[in-house]
Order: structure tokens, then C-alpha cells, then sequence
């Protein structure tokens, strides 16, 4: 059973702690601060495997995350960085986020992306040492790991796609032609996830056929297994229009082909001007040889070259099936995919780039002053707060990077309140 959409949850590993220690050894004295950083916590990265064909495995297992870095130690001993976690995935998967918003699309065999970044690892005491702090006592605590819920859909990527109403005969076509071996029933909708088979003419001449669900009038906005169809549909190089020319379902297999080509169309414009060649199906029975000329002249209208036969049969399969192949010959090669082609990444990058701590501002509000700056708040996250060596670092950096002055002349006083991040302090001139 082909499973193409699945919700999973990616954590990257958080970073290590750094380590505050100081060097102690036998006539050594005041040996100094030698802690060591913090590993680097793993990321969890996707790569396209050619193997795999569907996201059946993503139904067993929903959570992926990956490991995390070890803590520093003391005698500047730096902590292991976490394993990378890598997600498999086969080609043509897409991830989204909760919201839609296409983040990567993964076709090509080997490709990888990165979904989750490991957080940097914390700075160990010796990383602080200077000479005007001799003898630092704090550190800096591992930043987390990325971590999100993401969509996967999975595009089906096959050289010809067969688009037809249910019933015309797509799965007993496929199942003629190449070795997959689809349920085929006189019912609709038989076909409620895609088959793919390979079809093989000779030495070096084969290509994939996707067999997916049937297509009715107003597919493009839903309806029926509308959406399920058409997201496979959009990789394909060549489109066969499979139509039933008996005319038993109660429908005129003119009207059939004009609704499906009109509902690509509607769906992706681009969809109705690919290569196509119709098959008017189903010409073991004597009903369908009445709608031949007419489907012929519809054929010709869309430029679409025209075969006719019978699956059931095999009439009329080897010489579409030559014309297919022709028809990929003459196609336009397949677009080499973008490396990585991402398209939406929030937040993503923060982590790589350096802290800019004099990029803030300062806010008054009710209860008193706020001084907000993404960087200041991700600086605090990091440092050991709890500790009064880690508190009185800080309170000095504010000085340093200018945060009281821009209190003092955004009109702070003694005993006003001033929030940077979580921390709430009183202002003191």
C-alpha cells in the first residue's frame, strides 16, 4: 500500500554544557580556569533514498531525535559532539511546515537537508579568562536543538501518467503492460492509491507508468479523490488520457476526455500542455467502435496523437506503448533539481550567525522600561544566571554594550523596573 502523507516531529540535540573548573595540581598554585566547552548537539537530516517508494515507515515511527552533545570537563576537555540523525525519505518528497509552506524538495538519489540544527555548545570558565577576570566562576549552558512538527507529501515521480475517469480501464492497462499487479474491480474508485509499473520494450528502452486514482469533474477543487490524483500527476513527463469509448457508465467518452483535459488545466495550466496521447479503451465491445471517429477529432483538436484498443485484450497495446516511448524521447529532460531547494526557512539560520548585542532597543510600558534585542535574550539563555558569578558577568556586559545608558536616556530613574528577557531587575543610577 502506498502511504504519500505523514506528520512527524524533528528535535536536533541540544549542546552541551560548558565546565567551570580551575586547574589544580601539586605546586601549582592558583592554577587558573579550565573548563572546556560543550559538544554540539546532532541535526536531524533528510536524504533521498532510491530504494524506498513510499511513507509507510513514518506511520510506525513518528518521532525523530537526534542526540546530544556531551558536557565539557574539566583540564579544558571539550565534550563529544551528538551523531547526526539521518531520516530517509524516497524521491519526491516535499516537507511543509504546520502552516502549508513548502520548506524542501527532495528528488534527486543522495540529496540531503538539514530539518533540525543541533544547538551550539555552552563555553567552558576558560573561554571567559581575561586580564581583568582572572578567575572566572561561571560558564555557559548548551543552546537547544532545534525542534519542529513537519508535513510530508510524497509526488509520485514517474514518466507517464495515466489520467482517465474510474473505470476506464487504468489498472487493467497497467497491470497488461508492466508486472504491478493493482486491485481491479467493476466498482468506482477501485484505485485508491497510486501503482506504479515498469514497462520494458526492449534493451534500454523502459519507463515507469503511474496508475493513479481516477479523475471526475471538479477534481481541481477536491472533489472526489481529486487533490490525492493530481499532486502525482505533476511529475510525470507524458500524460495518457485512458478513455472508456463504450460509453457504459452513462457518460459520452468525447465529453470524458474534454472534462479531464479542462480539469488539468484548471488544477496547473502547465498540466494540459504537456506531451499527451489518448487510448480510447475498451474496443473488445461493440459500443465503442461508434465514438471512434469522435474521439479522434476531439484527440486532434488538443494535439494529442490517438491510439485505440483494449486492455482487457491487449489490442492496440504494443503500438501506444511505442508511441509512449517515442514521446519521452521528444519530451524535455527532466529539470535537475535545485541542491536542497529550500524554499522557506524561519529561524533556521540564527544559530550560524554571530551575536550582534548592541542591536536592542528600549520600550517603556507600564510597568516600566523593557529592553528587548533577540541576541541579548539568546545571550541570557545561554549563561548560567542562576549562579552570582554568572549574574554579575552579565549585569557587566549590559554596561559594556551600552543597555544603562540607553536606560538613563529613555528617561530611567532609581527604582524603576526594567525587563530584559525573563530577568526583571531594579533600575539604580
Amino acid at each position: 500500500m502506498l502511504i504519500d502523507q505523514a506528520r512527524i516531529f524533528v528535535k536536533a540535540g541540544d549542546g552541551g554544557n560548558g565546565c567551570a573548573s580551575f586547574r589544580r595540581e601539586k605546586y601549582v598554585p592558583a592554577g587558573g580556569p579550565d573548563g572546556g566547552d560543550g559538544g554540539k548537539g546532532g541535526d536531524v537530516i533528510f536524504e533521498v533514498d532510491q530504494g524506498l517508494s513510499t511513507l509507510i515507515d513514518f506511520t510506525r515511527r513518528t518521532h525523530f531525535i537526534a542526540e546530544r552533545g556531551q558536557h565539557g570537563q574539566g583540564s579544558n576537555k571539550h565534550g563529544r559532539n551528538g551523531e547526526d540523525l539521518v531520516v530517509r525519505v524516497p524521491p519526491g518528497t516535499q516537507v511543509k511546515d504546520d502552516e502549508g509552506r513548502l520548506l524542501a524538495d527532495l528528488v534527486a538519489p543522495g540529496q540531503r537537508w538539514v530539518a533540525a540544527r543541533g544547538g551550539r555548545g555552552g563555553r567552558g570558565n576558560a573561554r571567559f579568562k581575561s586580564p581583568t577576570r582572572r578567575a572566572p566562576a561561571f560558564f555557559e549552558k548548551g543552546e537547544p536543538g532545534e525542534e519542529r512538527w513537519l508535513r510530508l507529501e510524497l509526488k509520485l515521480l514517474a514518466d507517464v501518467g495515466l489520467v482517465g475517469y474510474p473505470n476506464a480501464g487504468k489498472s487493467t492497462f497497467i497491470a497488461a503492460v508492466s508486472k504491478a499487479r493493482p486491485k481491479i474491480a467493476d466498482y468506482p474508485f477501485t484505485t485508491l492509491t497510486p501503482n506504479l509499473g515498469v514497462v520494458s520494450l526492449g534493451p534500454g528502452e523502459s519507463f515507469v507508468v503511474a496508475d493513479i486514482p481516477g479523475l471526475i469533474e471538479g477534481a481541481h477543487r477536491g472533489v472526489g479523490l481529486g487533490h490525492e490524483f493530481l499532486r502525482h500527476i505533476e511529475r510525470t513527463r507524458v500524460l495518457l488520457y485512458v478513455i472508456d469509448a463504450s460509453g457504459l457508465e452513462g457518460r459520452d467518452p468525447c465529453d470524458d476526455l474534454r472534462v479531464l483535459r479542462r480539469e488539468l488545466s484548471l488544477y496547473q495550466p502547465e498540466l494540459a500542455q504537456r506531451p499527451s496521447l489518448v487510448f480510447a479503451n475498451k474496443m473488445d465491445l461493440a459500443e465503442a467502435r461508434a465514438h471512434v471517429d469522435r474521439l479522434k477529432e476531439v484527440a486532434a483538436e488538443m494535439g494529442a496523437a490517438f491510439y485505440s484498443g483494449s486492455a482487457a485484450t491487449g489490442e492496440g497495446l504494443r503500438d501506444v506503448l511505442y508511441a509512449l516511448w517515442q514521446a519521452l524521447q521528444d519530451a524535455p529532460a527532466p529539470q535537475a533539481p535545485r541542491e536542497g531547494a529550500v524554499v522557506f526557512r524561519p529561524d533556521f539560520d540564527r544559530q550560524r550567525r554571530r551575536l550582534n548585542l548592541r542591536n536592542f532597543k528600549i520600550i517603556r510600558d507600564e510597568d516600566g522600561f523593557v529592553v528587548e534585542g533577540e541576541d541579548l535574550v539568546r545571550l541570557m539563555e545561554r549563561l548560567n544566571l542562576e549562579s552570582e558569578a554568572g549574574m554579575r558577568y552579565f549585569q557587566q556586559l549590559l554596561g559594556d554594550i551600552g543597555v544603562y545608558e540607553a536606560l538613563r536616556q529613555a528617561g530611567a530613574s532609581d527604582g524603576d523596573t526594567v525587563r530584559v528577557g525573563e530577568l526583571e531587575f531594579e533600575y539604580v543610577e
